[in-house]
């Protein structure tokens, strides 16, 4: 890569970052924003190796383009995927391609979530998420080196990469446990560097809507509200709280639902907050079907079925009252689970 090409990519990368600069004014300095233009520039140089192996029909921006190609090249050259159709979904910290299948899956279709670059993701508040949680590795097993485990603790560069990598892996691992135990979420086929390989809900010219875009009629949301509880019982029997339940990441397709958005899961065990963080989950839920006609008690059927697995039911405390990293207020928490 010529220095001309860098200068120019150096100004789309600070054009990339200008939405952190504006929301945090006088908090990013330059210095630190060049620091990261220069860091993912690697990622384009990479991409660019990249580019001769995987070519593919979407048309993307050039940053999108080199994130993609790195994020991708892996999968395709496992031949899980043999192209990139579209972009069928944007978010803060990732999107979601529609591909074509590689050699090696039978599904026509498939889906590619790719998150964001590290130093571009716009997550807030993660901690309250992460509390209670062992790190996971790429394979989606517990990181135990040492090393590993003090450079998350210092928050190191390579540390940060390590969190960035549990977090996906923990959607991907959640994904393998609710598909095996009957749940409504897609099919996981693989993850690989930050992207994660997954069944395709919807047809081809179109990806199935959230079930916020949906009007249902009374009948078909009662049964769907019943199928919502189903796996709500099947989140907890296998340890686990989505976290960030709603009408926004439920897919409706074919009369049926498919639960989505899992990197944000919480442990009813260990987790200080998992009392209020299922409470919301239901509330969310019980709000969408109580406008389409189903007749509900949010807090009753949170409490029973919070209940129904053990779990004592403690003082509310909103997610963003208490610091999750902070050892004061993480005994607090402590203090309010035992009762």
């Amino acid at each position: 890569m010529s220095k001309n090409q860098l200068s120019k990519l150096y100004e789309e990368l600070d054009e990339a970052h200008a939405d952190d600069l504006a929301s945090t004014p006088g908090r990013t300095s330059r210095k630190r924003q060049s620091r990261r233009s220069e860091m993912d520039a690697r990622l384009f140089v990479r991409a660019q190796e990249a580019a001769g192996e995987f070519e593919f029909t979407y048309k993307a921006a050039r940053f999108e383009e080199a994130w993609l190609l790195d994020s991708l090249h892996e999968i395709a050259g496992q031949q899980l995927i043999s192209d990139v159709l579209r972009k069928i979904k944007s978010g803060k910290e990732a999107s979601v391609y529609l591909c074509r299948s590689g050699a090696s899956i039978e599904a026509r279709l498939l889906a590619a979530k790719v998150y964001r670059p590290r130093t571009l993701r716009n997550l807030k508040n993660d901690a309250v998420y992460r509390t209670g949680r062992t790190d996971l590795g790429e394979d989606g097993s517990a990181l135990f080196r040492e090393a590993d485990v003090n450079a998350i603790i210092k928050r190191t560069k390579y540390g940060e990469e390590l969190r960035h990598t549990s977090w996906i892996a923990y959607e991907f691992t959640t994904l393998e446990k609710l598909y095996a135990a009957g749940a409504d979420v897609p099919k996981p086929y693989a993850m690989l560097k930050n992207s994660i390989l997954m069944e395709y809900i919807g047809g081809e010219g179109m990806p199935a809507p959230t079930l916020n875009a949906v009007t249902l009629d009374r009948d078909d949301a009662r049964e769907l509200f019943d199928r919502v509880v189903l796996n709500l019982n099947l989140l907890l029997q296998n340890g686990r709280i989505h976290g960030d339940l709603s009408s926004y990441n439920i897919l409706y397709w074919d009369g049926g639902i498919t639960l989505i958005d899992f990197p944000q899961v919480v442990s009813p065990e260990s987790n200080p907050m998992a009392w209020t963080l299922f409470q919301r989950d239901v509330t969310r839920i019980c709000q969408y079907f109580s406008a389409q006609g189903v007749s509900v008690n949010a807090r009753k059927l949170a409490a029973d079925l919070w209940t129904s697995y053990g779990h004592r039911i403690v003082k509310e405390v909103h997610p963003g009252d208490l610091d999750a990293e902070n050892p004061r207020d993480r005994k607090l928490w402590e203090r309010q689970q035992k009762g």
